[in-house]
């Protein structure tokens, strides 16, 4: 089958878009708004972009009206916010904490959360259960045009200026144990998935750029910086 998004119709008996595009991460955001009030909710449309420095994006429709999202205006407001790992033993706390509610609700206490806070972005709630957290500093928003009646779609890119990781999920050669954490991951639909099991491939040649790139490792990336003035210039 063949269809033009938006043009012809796919003549499924559900939109088929989201369930090509899977598994996604969920980007379970907390806030702070400017009056204090705690904010917690997952994103669906959520990932890294880079890794040195780290940056991080989560995208959110707007309402008919045009209102954005009380999470964006968080950002917007204090230019800052923080990650938590959705995890499979967290599973029922994200989807509560995904209900629309009124601004001001404290989703924390609705999902029955304890909350951590920040350390380097100060006055942002973290889940404490959640055994991977990254502080971000909000860098910039995208806004992208919807078809009417869903308002337009934010994107929001923050750095990532501290990573939380809990000690018991860590192997023993020091790398994140994804057995440990079993993330969970949006599919289609309502089908969500859990990671319990990996492979490896590592891709032909041995570009140390390339390589050092795919692991995500900033220190080999600027190991290769050539760019660099010698220690002793002559």
């Amino acid at each position: 089958m063949f269809y033009q998004p938006g043009t012809t119709d796919h003549n499924l008996p559900h939109d088929p878009f989201k369930a090509c595009v899977v598994p996604r991460p969920i980007g379970w955001i907390s806030t702070t708004s400017p009056t204090g009030a705690h904010n917690l909710a997952p994103y669906s449309q959520f990932n890294n972009l880079t890794f040195d420095p780290p940056y991080v994006m989560f995208a959110a429709n707007q309402t008919p009206a045009g209102i954005r999202k009380d999470t964006v205006a968080n950002v917007e407001a204090t230019r800052k916010f923080c990650w938590n790992l959705a995890t499979w033993k967290l599973r029922d706390a994200v989807n509560v904490s995904a209900e629309q509610v009124p601004p001001g609700v404290d989703e924390f206490e609705r999902a029955g959360l304890e909350k951590t806070m920040s350390t380097v972005v100060e006055g942002v709630p973290m889940v404490k259960e959640s055994p991977v957290r990254f502080e971000c500093e909000y860098y910039s928003t995208i806004r992208l045009p919807g078809n009417p009646p869903m308002g337009t779609v934010d994107i929001v890119i923050g750095k990532v200026v501290g990573v939380h990781i809990a000690d018991e999920v860590l192997s023993e050669d020091g790398r994140v144990d994804i057995r440990k954490t079993e993330p969970i991951a949006r599919c289609g639909y309502y089908e969500y998935a859990v990671v319990r099991e990996t492979f490896d491939m590592v891709i032909p040649g041995n570009d140390a750029a390339i390589l050092g790139g795919l692991e995500g490792s900033s220190k080999k990336n600027r190991a290769l910086d050539t760019k660099k003035e010698p220690k002793n210039p002559i």
